[in-house]
């Protein structure tokens, strides 16, 4: 298209130098052999011809300054585009209605742009911010093999894709692959951040959703098992590269506790204390973001108390809830079968915190009525997984209540998607089969909750 649009212009190029216009020319570029410094051959040049444009392309400095002078005296309403070769910044300065582009910038920004870790913003569209972005999607990255309607996309979207030179206008069921190309839209800084999870490989947990772990206390719930609940904390992070571990007690009513917890602080582990009742909701938001927060570990009546559900949610974080047995002596995690979109959302942190912590997976799909029909691009999707991480999984299909076959297993943790509305009542528990209702009325099993995004209509 833009080859077409070139080709409908009408040129003419005034040179004076033999060998500087290639033997073929199109039919629309006229050639006219003349001295451009010459202000009596230039000005009868453009009498003849009403131009719209001027480029002045020249070696020499001095051939540019004497060009320049000549157009201001023709004609100093003219658009002027001068191309600078030379480390002189004041040629054109002063002149109107004319645009310099430098070599050397040229040239350093096409370098730039082939630099490893840094986004391809564009330049001449737009506003030319950023907020029009290019990126190289690398095997391994946490948005391979995922569907774009799986993708939470806040203030920002993903407008086209493009794999093997062919361009495709994504729908939420398109499946982003390895080395695909994504043009996003969005804000600038919220770009940064998106093309920074793009190119962030699986591994990292708990990367993308943050860097450091953040553990909650309520000493109204929590006193008995604070050390318990601390040194799992503790023991997770051991298994972390590099991270830290910040620790939030709300309502301290025991000093001889603190005192005693306070002895695990250390240049990765830090204790910070709420004495009165503040506005918990803002302080933990704070915390969150104050600390790059990626994982949250909190016990389920403290999950429950002061609305802290709806701000951990709204968060969009990966919750951990404590359970009566330990992390410490678990030995695979579970994925239960539910919705397609959030299955895909969650995945990537299955098998991540499952290889991090030496954990084998099982995806169970148990269906009481024997429905395995419309599980089969999940299915496959996980599999696909295997390979990026190098692990195997376990799938088991089994015509069951769900419910009653994650109740006999044993040392599990738990992996299921943050829904919004996550009920602790218990009279649901009795009439319902979905796993979502029994997640927070069984403190048997440790949980992980994954944020996971909703597909549009």
């Amino acid at each position: 298209m833009s080859k077409n649009r070139v080709a409908e212009n009408q040129y003419h190029v005034t040179c004076y130098k033999a060998d500087t216009t290639p033997d073929k020319i199109g039919k629309n570029v006229t050639l006219i052999d003349a001295d451009p410094t010459s202000f009596a051959k230039l000005s009868r040049i453009m009498s003849e011809t009403k131009f719209s444009n001027l480029f002045i392309v020249m070696n020499e400095i001095e051939d540019a300054r004497y060009v320049l002078k000549n157009i201001e005296l023709i004609n100093t309403k003219m658009r002027i585009v001068l191309v600078n070769q030379w480390d002189d910044d004041e040629i054109g300065k002063d002149q109107e209605n004319i645009t310099i582009v430098h070599t050397d910038a040229l040239l350093a920004a096409h370098l730039y742009d082939q630099l490893p870790n840094v986004p391809l913003v564009a330049q001449n569209v737009g506003l030319g911010k950023g907020e029009i972005m290019e990126v190289h999607v690398p095997f391994g990255s946490t948005y391979a093999y995922r569907h774009i309607g799986s993708i939470l996309q806040r203030k920002w979207k993903i407008a086209a894709l493009y794999r093997e030179d062919k361009q495709i206008l994504p729908t939420n069921a398109t499946m982003i692959k390895p080395n695909d190309t994504l043009l996003i839209l969005g804000k600038p800084i919220v770009l940064d951040g998106v093309y920074k999870t793009i190119n962030k490989r699986m591994g990292l947990f708990p990367e993308p959703f943050g860097k450091n772990i953040y553990l909650i206390l309520d000493f109204r719930y929590d006193k008995q098992n604070a050390l318990k609940y601390m040194k799992e904390a503790l023991y997770l992070l051991d298994k972390l590269e590099e991270k830290e571990l910040c620790v939030r007690i709300l309502y301290q009513n025991d000093f001889a506790l603190l005192d005693t917890l306070k002895n695990y602080e250390s240049d990765h582990v830090s204790i910070l204390v709420s004495y009165k009742d503040e506005e918990l909701d803002h302080v933990i938001t704070y915390d969150i973001h104050e600390y790059d927060i990626g994982l949250i570990m909190n016990s389920i009546p403290t999950f429950e108390a002061d609305r802290l559900k709806d701000t951990l949610y709204t968060s969009r974080k990966l919750v951990y809830l404590f359970g009566n047995s330990s992390l410490v002596n678990t030995t695979s995690s579970v994925v239960l079968m539910s919705e397609d979109g959030k299955m895909e959302s969650i995945s990537s942190a299955a098998f991540d915190i499952s290889e991090t912590l030496g954990l084998s997976l099982t995806l169970g799909d148990f269906d009481p009525e024997g429905d395995f029909e419309g599980r089969k691009m999940i299915i496959e999707h996980y599999e696909t997984l295997t390979h990026i991480f190098n692990m195997d999984i376990n799938i088991e299909q089994k015509v069951a209540n769900p419910i009653r076959e994650l109740s006999n297993m044993q040392n599990i943790l738990q992996i299921a998607p943050f829904e919004a509305r996550l009920n602790g009542d218990t009279f649901r528990k009795i009439i319902s089969s979905k796993v979502q209702d029994f997640l927070l009325t069984t403190n048997r099993h440790p949980k992980l909750l994954v944020p996971f995004a909703i597909a549009e209509n």
